[in-house]
């Protein structure tokens, strides 16, 4: 399941962090920047035609169109979901069983053929492999029993075995890779450093995140132990992902906008960067994909995080959002949830104006969000059918 709507490494001031690099796939990027919706006929060919088309478009390569997915494809808007859920009545249950995760995250790949297969798991699903319990509770969400607000709790938190603590994460992953093989893209997924310690200090969801915000100005150096020791974690998670199968993995974000824009600057963004510059030392073509929902205001920090795929959601115009973070990236998104609730004449409309408006980049089409619990199968089918025939559209 992907999250819900709800570095200054450890020592160093983010005033004087260094300067992130760029991973050497993203400088290739710079030379290539627009898709087959208007390619010329000198764009940059597919070496590698085999490859998955989402793969090949963040690459820069011509492309016969945006690939197309959607974020939460898997989950309760489908029957067949619904009807498993009954037998297996936990999310724990689901998503820490390699046989569930795979049918899953499998369902609307039957369904849609969608150009990316993200797993189903949750952005928690690591904590148990750093010693942080948690639960997630029917009605109330993530549930973290014994919150971690002090420099010794923060200290007790080991470093990731992810091998030994969620083997099912590498072995559907591994599963899915088979099932699609390059027919589609598969997509791992894991939460950003500021986003997890939100769950962990406040002990589960928040509205007024008030301890966490306490912990940040209150005894800065305790919450930044606990970041930098999250994005450590975080990507070897991310390597993990990768090693097991993921041909790209999205970095979520969720609460990051919750914070004024110089905080971003300090508490979120360098640890996006630390987990980042960690990836690429080993792992330098993984497309890493970065989401922030409710972003308008962090666009331009974002593009600082030196991340291949920006995904947009859906209250910044799409044409305004590549603009603000320039030439450099692919972009995700942006097509409001709610519109699959409308009319297909609504939806069509409304896919062709996003590839529209994202003409001339390297382009993901998605939604801005994740789809929306009651959203009708047929309207999901729909979308899929018209993002994947876009260009007699256009």
């Amino acid at each position: 399941m992907l999250p819900r709507q709800q570095p200054c490494l450890q020592g160093t001031s983010p005033a004087n962090a260094p300067q992130r690099r760029r991973c050497s796939l993203h400088r290739k990027l710079q030379v290539s920047a627009t898709t087959a919706v208007e390619a010329p006929p000198s764009t940059v060919q597919s070496q590698t035609p085999q490859d998955p088309l989402l793969l090949r478009a963040v690459r820069g390569e011509q492309v016969e169109r945006p690939p197309v997915w959607m974020m939460r494809q898997a989950g309760r808007y489908m029957k067949v979901y619904q009807d498993l859920c009954k037998k297996h009545p936990t999310f724990r249950e689901r998503s820490e069983n390699a046989d569930l995760a795979v049918e899953i995250s499998l369902q609307p790949w039957r369904a849609f053929k969608p150009d990316g297969v993200i797993l189903f798991s949750d952005i928690l699903t690591p904590l148990t492999g750093m010693g942080i319990p948690f639960d997630i509770e029917a009605g109330r969400g993530p549930v973290i029993h014994t919150p971690i607000r002090t420099m010794q709790q923060v200290e007790q938190v080991t470093k990731l075995d992810a091998h030994g603590s969620v083997p099912y994460v590498a072995e559907a992953l591994t599963r899915l890779r088979e099932e699609v093989g390059n027919q589609s893209t598969v997509l791992g997924f894991v939460g950003a450093p500021f986003t997890l310690a939100t769950y962990i200090v406040e002990g589960g969801s928040s509205k007024n995140y008030t301890h966490m915000k306490r912990l940040m100005f209150t005894q800065p150096e305790v919450l930044h132990a606990f970041l930098s020791k999250m994005a450590d974690n975080i990507a070897d998670y991310v390597r993990y992902q990768a090693d097991a199968g993921a041909q790209a993995v999205q970095i979520f974000d969720s609460w990051a906008s919750n914070l004024a824009p110089q905080d971003y600057d300090i508490f979120a963004g360098p640890y996006i960067n630390q987990i980042v510059d960690s990836v690429k030392q080993t792992h330098p073509d993984l497309p890493l994909i970065l989401y922030i929902s409710g972003s308008g205001g962090l666009l331009e920090r974002m593009a600082k995080c030196n991340v291949e795929v920006i995904s947009i959601d859906g209250s910044v115009d799409m044409r305004d959002a590549i603009r603000r973070i320039g030439p450099n990236f692919a972009v995700q998104g942006n097509m409001d949830p709610g519109v699959l609730f409308g009319s297909k004449d609504t939806i069509a409309q409304r896919v062709v104006e996003t590839v529209r408006s994202a003409q001339g980049t390297r382009h993901i089409m998605n939604l801005g969000h994740g789809v929306l619990v009651g959203t009708p199968e047929d309207n999901v089918a729909h979308f899929f059918e018209v993002g994947k025939t876009v260009n007699e559209r256009l």
